[in-house]
């Protein structure tokens, strides 16, 4: 029991405590504008809807010649490496010198519905990837990928290695065999890729955003109890909202590109069996040759650990680190823990990687 000294002082803690989570979560709809990706940047280059960004260097200059291109997945918005001061990726590789680059996939539109696997991962990521070298005056760059970003960049980098200084590879799917619940959903007889397409055209970002819901479906739940027993803690407050803003903004996939992401990569399998094409050349990952990071995460039901990890042992390169992090899909690369844990890793990787 405490002594009757240390009583009202609980007490006293308790009550703030409660007041704070009140008046915080009150103010919950102001604190909604907070602004993410704010990180200042200038648009480098557009591909129909795809924006590639640059960052605007330190003050002081770079210290690392070799750019950074970051690729997200398209079916996120990319200030998901770029949620708010402090917690941004991108802010952590600039403060340490690094020049970089990300892509904006844009929101596709009835427009889009005919665009293929090949247009985006052969010719709109190449594209983007040569403009990163010719503004930096670099050779090669390095590239991360994050989830379905990082599948992509893969397969690009097997077929186009010359601008790849490294690659980084973030919670990416490569062995679609051991990829969880969601394979086990794409590769039901009851899923009809080829009728979803002809249906949609542009595949509805709340169909997939739901395929995630269903992956933890007492989450909304556990958040929201997260979120009271913590709204006293103004940090933790606005962390919350941002994530919550992304989390929310979603995007569509175009029909054609899903149908080859679904069909080939998860249904059939044939990346890691060496049996994938792209603008048809067969992708050979024994071909990716340059220094290679791969991470996973403890804690994924999107991209469990068993899928991503195998690209280590699929490349061909001589240099690969793989790195197991305790986290979720999201938060694994956002949270606190990855900003002094994993981000300093990935840093170090592109900092004993100069590039050519």
């Amino acid at each position: 029991m405490p002594s009757p000294a240390t009583a009202p002082a609980n007490a006293n803690v308790a009550q703030a405590s409660w007041w704070g989570r009140v008046k915080n979560l009150v103010s919950l709809p102001k604190r909604q504008r907070l602004r993410v990706g704010a990180t200042p940047c200038d648009v480098a280059g557009q591909d129909n809807k795809l924006r590639l960004l640059h960052y605007h260097p330190r003050p002081q200059g770079l210290e690392h010649k070799t750019p950074v291109l970051l690729v997200p997945s398209l079916i996120n918005r990319h200030y998901v490496l770029d949620l708010t001061p402090g917690k941004s990726f991108v802010e952590f590789m600039i403060q340490r010198g690094f020049d970089v680059y990300c892509i904006d996939w844009g929101t596709p539109t009835d427009e889009d519905r005919y665009i293929t696997f090949d247009d985006v991962v052969d010719k709109m990521l190449g594209r983007a990837l040569r403009r990163v070298c010719h503004l930096s005056g670099q050779s090669q760059a390095h590239v991360l990928g994050y989830c379905m970003g990082g599948t992509l960049v893969a397969i690009h980098a097997a077929a186009h290695p010359e601008h790849i200084a490294s690659l980084t590879a973030v919670a990416a799917p490569v062995a679609f065999d051991r990829a969880g619940p969601m394979a086990e959903w794409l590769r039901s007889g009851h899923f009809d890729v080829d009728a979803l397409v002809k249906a949609n055209g542009v595949v509805p970002w709340r169909l997939l955003q739901s395929s995630f819901q269903m992956l933890r479906p007492t989450l909304p739940l556990a958040k929201t109890v997260n979120l009271v027993d913590r709204a006293w803690n103004d940090k933790f407050l606005d962390g919350f909202l941002a994530m919550e803003t992304w989390a929310n903004d979603n995007v569509g996939l175009p029909g054609e590109f899903y149908r080859t992401y679904v069909r080939d990569l998860y249904q059939r399998d044939l990346l890691q069996t060496g049996q994938f094409a792209l603008a048809g050349q067969r992708v050979d990952l024994r071909a990716l040759c340059c220094p290679v990071m791969t991470v996973a995460f403890t804690i994924d039901s999107i991209a469990p650990q068993e899928c991503c990890a195998p690209l280590g042992d699929l490349v061909g390169s001589s240099r690969v680190e793989r790195v197991l992090f305790d986290g979720s899909h999201v938060g694994g690369m956002t949270s606190g823990p990855a900003a002094k844990g994993l981000w300093p890793q990935i840093a170090a990787f592109w900092a004993g990687t100069p590039g050519l």
